[in-house]
């Protein structure tokens, strides 16, 4: 695995220190969880502005709606 070097605020540190009392083996095992947390987060974020995005496109596209309505009366039930 991989080390990488980085400074935290004495509140992140403190809160590290206290990795046992959140079920981490050690503090590494407490960041790599976290990291992975947010970039879970951010990919969710990311998909959820493009979903909004689109949405905003359909509704103000009147063409993308007539095909896409369209479409849909020919797509077997």
């Amino acid at each position: 695995m991989q080390q990488a070097k980085f400074s935290c605020k004495e509140s992140q540190v403190e809160f590290m220190n206290n990795y046992r009392q959140y079920g981490f083996k050690d503090k590494s095992a407490m960041v790599r969880e976290s990291l992975d947390l947010l970039k879970e987060k951010l990919e969710s974020q990311k998909l959820k502005e493009s979903a909004e995005l689109y949405a905003e496109i359909y509704r103000e596209d009147s063409e993308l709606k007539a095909l896409t309505h369209s479409a849909a009366q020919e797509w077997p039930e």
